[in-house]
């Protein structure tokens, strides 16, 4: 598609439209601090509380850990964002960050709708069968009864924890850590996101799933999302993402296409 310029004496000059780049993201110096504390020294009384909250001191047993230091980027709808660093970088705790779970302590992060964190550590109810937890799953994101009902299915088959036995109707806690990942990443891809959000996700399961994980999440890209991918496996970020972002030490070391980053991230680590 073209724009089409006007000029004097009858001569149109046509130029290329620039096509739109729409932000999802935006985290503009983004901070997060953890506040650990210590141990049961000191004073802990309410006026003490109150005191430190009126005079703006930490409790002398609370250590500060500046987990996300001044982050700033944008993404943009049909991105696929890859997150890498070494353990404790502060990737997780950007996306949470993102996802509205952590307040940042300075800087803004503005999102497109709700963000959807999918992590392995995402909750299901233990006690109840796959198809259960699949039906609240469903619902918890905002699908109708009917839609649910026309999803289960296809979800069930996409995660593949029917495939050596009726696992669907049994309870969760049956299952091994790898199928009840691969259920919790099924149920998270079986809607369209604004903003998805996966840490670690993609590293369950055999490398069947892994493909069909990552196919799915082209789809979802693909369909004008915008999706972060965490993992520590480069090959599922390189397979995946066509930006990633690198962070060491909660601050950002390089923001680029993908190849260019995990060259550079492998030959920091190697180094090391």
């Amino acid at each position: 598609m073209v724009d089409h310029l006007a000029m004097s004496n009858d001569v149109t000059v046509t130029l290329p439209r620039i096509q739109e780049r729409i932000p999802t993201v935006v985290v503009d110096d983004a901070h997060v601090v953890y506040r650990v504390h210590k141990g049961a020294a000191g004073n802990t009384s309410p006026v003490a509380a109150l005191k430190r909250m009126v005079t703006r001191t930490s409790a002398p047993n609370v250590r500060e850990v500046h987990a996300v230091r001044g982050v700033s980027f944008t993404a943009y709808r049909g991105e696929a964002v890859g997150l890498i660093g070494t353990n404790g970088s502060g990737k997780s705790t950007l996306l949470r960050a993102i996802a509205g779970l952590l307040p940042v302590e300075r800087g803004t992060v503005y999102t497109q709708g709700q963000p959807s964190l999918l992590g392995v550590n995402a909750a299901l109810l233990n006690d109840l069968p796959g198809e259960r937890n699949v039906m609240i799953g469903c619902l918890a994101m905002g699908m109708s009864p009917a839609e649910v009902q026309r999803k289960i299915p296809e979800i069930i088959e996409f995660s593949g924890i029917n495939e050596r036995g009726d696992f669907a109707s049994l309870p969760m806690r049956t299952y091994s850590s790898g199928m009840s990942a691969r259920l919790r990443f099924s149920i998270a891809a079986a809607k369209q996101h604004d903003v998805l959000l996966i840490d670690e996700a993609l590293a369950t399961g055999d490398k069947k799933f892994r493909k069909r994980s990552e196919q799915r999440v082209r789809e979802l890209r693909e369909s004008a999302g915008t999706v972060f991918l965490v993992s520590h496996q480069l090959s599922s970020v390189r397979d995946t993402c066509e930006r990633t972002i690198w962070l060491e030490s909660g601050v950002i070391r390089m923001d680029g296409p993908t190849a260019e980053v995990i060259r550079a991230y492998e030959a920091f680590t190697n180094a090391k």
